[in-house]
């Protein structure tokens, strides 16, 4: 029997810790251990009142997740999409435009900010999102500032 991979969606505060554990070492998994960054993953937002986790579950396995940030920019609000990525042997399925389409959805007509390792620019382009500053070293990786609205 195949399985479904369903889209699921909390609040921080809603999320149980065997889903945040689940969210937090998939995205150590990929950024940290794959791509080689020693950085600060835990970086205290994921648990903000405001914050929304969506991911896509595959029999309880996380294969894919993004993080949905409110913030603030010149007193006007926005929100800011990050922690992008896609488990190594779930790729190729269109996991990331399923999980964008969604965290989109949720921000209606306001500003979206990201910063997006240089290579993936044409992949956010296709969301909306443009260029929205210089190019900067992020841990030894490219990354841009882009926007949308």
């Amino acid at each position: 029997m195949m399985s479904t991979v369903a889209l699921k969606r909390s609040w921080a505060a809603d999320l149980d810790t065997a889903t945040l554990y689940r969210l937090l070492r998939l995205r150590v998994d990929v950024f940290v251990v794959e791509q080689e960054c020693a950085y600060p993953e835990l970086d205290g937002r994921d648990l903000e009142p405001r914050t929304r986790h969506l991911w896509l579950d595959d029999d309880g396995a996380v294969v894919a997740t993004l993080r949905l940030l409110e913030e603030q920019v010149n007193g006007v609000r926005g929100f800011r999409i990050g922690r992008v990525c896609v488990a190594l042997t779930a790729r190729g399925h269109g996991y990331t435009t399923r999980l964008m389409q969604a965290a989109l959805a949720e921000t209606g007509t306001d500003t979206v900010r990201l910063d997006a390792q240089s290579h993936l620019v044409d992949m956010y382009a296709k969301f909306g999102f443009e260029v929205d500053g210089p190019e900067y070293d992020d841990d030894g990786i490219m990354h841009v500032p882009m926007r949308r609205g």
